[in-house]
C-alpha cells in the first residue's frame, strides 16, 4: 500500500490532437478554471502532453498559469544528444527547452510504432541520464486479460527496464498502468481490479528497488470524471494519465480535483 507521502500526478495525454486554435482555447480554459479556484500543487501534480511541435507554445501559455503545469514530452529518440538524425527529438533537446518529462512505452508506441523493450530501454536511459522525469507506461492486452497473463505481462514490462535504471534514478520514475483493452474504448478497469493491478506493480517494484513504496502510479484507461473519486480512492492509485477527456478543460480539471481531494 502507497504511503500518504505520494503526492498524485494528474497527465492529459492529448496524443496526435487538437488543432493550434482549439489547443490555445483549452489552455484558457485549463486556466481560468485554476484561477477561479485552484489546486494546490502540494495535493496534485498536473500536467500536459502535447505534440512535440507544440510543446514550448503550450509552455508559454501556461506562464502566467496560477500554479505551476509540467510539460511532458510524448516520446524520445532512443538516439542521445544531437546530430544527422532527423526527424529524431533527443533527451537533451527536451531538457534545454525545459521540457520536464517524458512518456515511454505507450501501448500505441509499442502496437503501432514498433516500439520494443530493446528501444524503450534506450529512450528511458537517455531520458534519465538527462534529468528527464520519465512515466513508464505498462499494460495488458484484453486476450491477454483473459488468459490470465495480466499480472505477468506487467510485471515484466516493469522487469525489462531494471537493468537500464540505476539505483539513484528510480525516484525520476512514474508508472502508468494502461490496460490497453480500456484505452480510448470507454471501457475501464473496476477500481478493484485497478488497485489490484496497481498494488501488484508496487510490491514488483518494492522488489526492484526501496523506491518502490514511493513511487507514484498512475492509471490511464478512459478516465472520466465520472470515475475519477472512485479511482482516487484506491490506495495505491496515485494519479491519472488521462486521454480523451484531457481534452476538454472542466473534465480534466474535475479529474486532477478528485485527486487532489481525496489523496
Amino acid at each position: 500500500m502507497s504511503g500518504p507521502a505520494i503526492t498524485p500526478w494528474v497527465v492529459g495525454n492529448w496524443k496526435m490532437n487538437p488543432m493550434r486554435a482549439d489547443a490555445k482555447q483549452l489552455v484558457q480554459e485549463l486556466k481560468q478554471l485554476l484561477l477561479n479556484q485552484n489546486i494546490e500543487e502540494s495535493k496534485c501534480h498536473i500536467g500536459v502532453s502535447p505534440v512535440a511541435l507544440e510543446l514550448q507554445s503550450i509552455q508559454a501559455q501556461f506562464s502566467d498559469c496560477s500554479r505551476s503545469i509540467s510539460m511532458v514530452a510524448q516520446d524520445l529518440s532512443r538516439v542521445a544528444g544531437t546530430g544527422a538524425y532527423t526527424g529524431e527529438i533527443s533527451a537533451e533537446l527536451l531538457k534545454d527547452s525545459a521540457v520536464e518529462c517524458v512518456l515511454v512505452g505507450h501501448s500505441e508506441r509499442r502496437e503501432v510504432f514498433g516500439d520494443t523493450p530493446a528501444v524503450l530501454n534506450e529512450k528511458i536511459k537517455n531520458a534519465l541520464n538527462a534529468g528527464l522525469t520519465v512515466i513508464y507506461c505498462v499494460g495488458e492486452s484484453l486476450e491477454q486479460r483473459e488468459s490470465g497473463q495480466a499480472e505477468h505481462t506487467v510485471l515484466q514490462q516493469i522487469c525489462d527496464i531494471a537493468s537500464v535504471v540505476q539505483p539513484e534514478q528510480w525516484n525520476k520514475i512514474i508508472v502508468a498502468y494502461e490496460p490497453i483493452w480500456a484505452i480510448g474504448t470507454g471501457k475501464t478497469a473496476s477500481p478493484e481490479d485497478a488497485q489490484a493491478m496497481h498494488a501488484k506493480i508496487r510490491e514488483g517494484l518494492s522488489q526492484i528497488s526501496p523506491a518502490g513504496q514511493g513511487m507514484a502510479i498512475l492509471y490511464g484507461g478512459s478516465v472520466k470524471p465520472e470515475n475519477a473519486v472512485e479511482l482516487a480512492a484506491c490506495p495505491d492509485i496515485n494519479g491519472a494519465l488521462v486521454g480523451g477527456a484531457s481534452l476538454n478543460a472542466e473534465s480534466f480539471y474535475k479529474i486532477a480535483q478528485a485527486f487532489a481531494n481525496t489523496k
